[in-house]
């Protein structure tokens, strides 16, 4: 670094990537995730030799978006991933379309090669030229701003551009392609004082309630006897749980939660009606039903929170608050969640509303396996009841893709003080091992991985970066040894469950113990077993890994395959074939 006097004015002359790494330090950003590359070699070395940010090296491109992605939700801060050039590069897509498809802020920074080298042959040349495929076209569609640093003094205004429109409704990723040379060239910046900013939450949207609606939305409040509140995931981005628990105790409403919201309610409170959709419970139909109005809050209400309830809707009054508008027709307040939400609250009774009586959220009944078990399995229900036995309320939960995410989803109430995050934007399998280690890093809390056999497979290697950083998480396995919701779908939609999916047995549990001797890993063999694993690795200071063997052909609380057994077991029912239906998802 040199420095220069320019009038009264000091300047500073530094690499781009010491300067990028300070911009961030100062954005209250604490950890960079990513994996190395001769493309992005030199700003980890500015990460490494500054100080006060973490780069944290994954196993995988997508792996590490997650951990970024992980880290966003549970701290409310910008989340930092860096990749090279090429293959890491294209790896980072489906994480960011995750994060773009669940509205989660996130900053890629891309390594491209040297720009004198682009269309001349360059080795995993993205420019566009010469026959190359663009890395702009390839980033844009699932990013809210690319844009690619053509030379260093450009950083100065694309860097904010970048982070502003990752952080603004609606929220999302933003990509930063850095040529190599460009990164190792020297920028001229105001001296400043080098020490981190405090970290803080994404700002609010500038926008704010509408008048009109503001007012219509309040008279349909208050002219409302019986109201049905589903909240979904922006709550929890908008830091809003207590303005939406304000909300229902004024109306004295019932609240439904979309599946990837479980946190965003009590889930003990005697309001709580249960998870909406096709993982969720048939009193919040039975509740919509008998509510004049349905209020959505922080949720477009997409299907995976609608199934099964579409006909009930339909016969409901809506009204929706939130940034963006809902799937489903009704009067729409936008702009800021939280402005809204205390907009509306503001012209309601500020004495509570008794709440009506409702069944609360019971377990659907699940019909048995349709087939004996190959070895001695856990159901489903019986581990996640382990889990919760188990699980400290201050933790973070991260729940795959697949049957055993459905049943956890529909079975394990969400902690009181922690997260409990779903990844349905794109529901790719193996999403949770990155996240949950990414939450860990950021917040010191225990952060339970809840996962298959399946998505393990896929992701499951970055237990070796859990064991790296000695990150507080859980691995929670549930191992069916199959693909167990495709062969389920092949039995109920194509005639029969083809071998591909069954897989043969596999002792995970042993196979990580051998591969990481310092990580306790336990194959659970019952359900008091599991939940006496998880209670030691709660006291356990960093990972702990546990498997637990489920049977592939137990079918999960999931909407879909019930409307199929119901469809074929209950064909008298009214209920059960004509009105309800087979929902589809997939």
């Amino acid at each position: 670094m040199t420095t220069e006097t320019s009038g009264s004015r000091e300047v500073e002359t530094v690499r781009l990537v010491d300067h990028l790494a300070g911009e961030l330090a100062r954005a209250g950003v604490t950890h960079v995730f990513g994996v190395g590359g001769a493309n992005i070699e030199d700003l980890y070395d500015a990460v490494h030799r500054r100080g006060g940010v973490r780069g944290v090296v994954a196993k995988h491109e997508f792996s590490a978006v997650t951990m970024a992605d992980g880290y966003a939700r549970t701290t409310r801060r910008l989340g930092v991933v860096a990749a090279t050039s090429g293959g890491g590069a294209m790896n980072l897509v489906p994480g960011l379309a995750e994060a773009y498809a669940s509205r989660v802020p996130v900053l890629a920074l891309v390594g491209q090669p040297p720009t004198g080298q682009e269309g001349h042959g360059a080795f995993q040349d993205s420019s566009g030229k010469a026959g190359s495929f663009d890395a702009r076209e390839v980033f844009a569609p699932v990013s809210r701003f690319c844009a690619r640093v053509e030379d260093a003094d450009s950083l100065t205004e694309l860097l904010p551009r970048a982070v502003a429109a990752a952080q603004a409704d609606p929220r999302g990723p933003a990509v930063l392609l850095l040529p190599k040379d460009v990164q190792q060239a020297r920028i001229r910046v105001p001296a400043r004082d080098a020490a981190p900013a405090p970290g803080g939450p994404a700002p609010a949207s500038a926008q704010r309630p509408d008048t009109a609606a503001v007012s219509a939305v309040s008279d349909a409040l208050r002219g409302a006897r019986r109201v049905l509140v589903v909240a979904g995931e922006d709550v929890a981005a908008a830091d809003a749980r207590g303005d939406l628990a304000e909300l229902a105790r004024r109306l004295g409403a019932w609240v439904a939660v979309t599946p990837d919201a479980k946190d965003v309610f009590d889930n003990r409170d005697p309001r709580f009606a249960g998870v909406a959709g096709v993982m969720g419970h048939a009193n919040v139909e039975d509740c919509l039903r008998r509510a004049d109005l349905c209020v959505l809050v922080g949720t477009r209400l997409p299907v995976l929170a609608r199934g099964g309830l579409d006909r009930a809707l339909a016969g409901t009054d809506v009204v929706s608050l939130g940034p963006e508008p809902p799937f489903v027709a009704g009067t729409v307040l936008g702009g800021s969640l939280r402005d809204a939400l205390r907009a509306v609250t503001a012209r309601l009774p500020s004495h509570p509303r008794p709440c009506p009586p409702h069944a609360g959220p019971l377990p659907a009944p699940v019909p048995g396996p349709r087939f004996p078990a190959r070895e001695r399995t856990v159901p489903h229900a019986q581990a996640v009841a382990a889990v919760e036995a188990a699980l400290p309320q201050d933790a973070h939960v991260f729940v795959d893709a697949g049957n055993a995410g459905a049943s956890a989803v529909h079975l394990l109430p969400a902690p009181r003080h922690g997260r409990f995050v779903v990844a349905v934007g794109m529901g790719g399998m193996g999403y949770t091992f990155g996240a949950g280690i990414g939450a860990a890093l950021a917040t010191g809390r225990r952060t339970y991985v809840l996962a298959g056999d399946g998505a393990f497979f896929m992701h499951g290697m970055e237990v070796h970066t859990a064991v790296e950083y000695d990150a507080p998480v859980t691995f929670v396995i549930f191992n069916n040894n199959a693909h167990a919701m495709c062969a389920l779908r092949e039995e109920f939609l194509q005639g029969g469950v083809r071998s591909d999916d069954l897989f043969a047995r596999t002792d995970l549990a042993a196979g990580v113990a051998a591969a990481f001797p310092s990580l306790p890993a336990t194959g659970a063999t019952d359900a008091a077993h599991l939940r006496t694993a998880l209670l030691r690795s709660n006291a356990h200071g960093g990972p702990a890994f546990v498997a637990v063997a489920c049977d592939p052909r137990e079918i999960p609380p999931f909407l879909p395959f019930q409307s199929f057994t119901e469809a074929t077991n209950d064909t008298e029912s009214k209920e059960g074939s004509d009105e309800r239906g087979v929902v589809h998802v997939g």
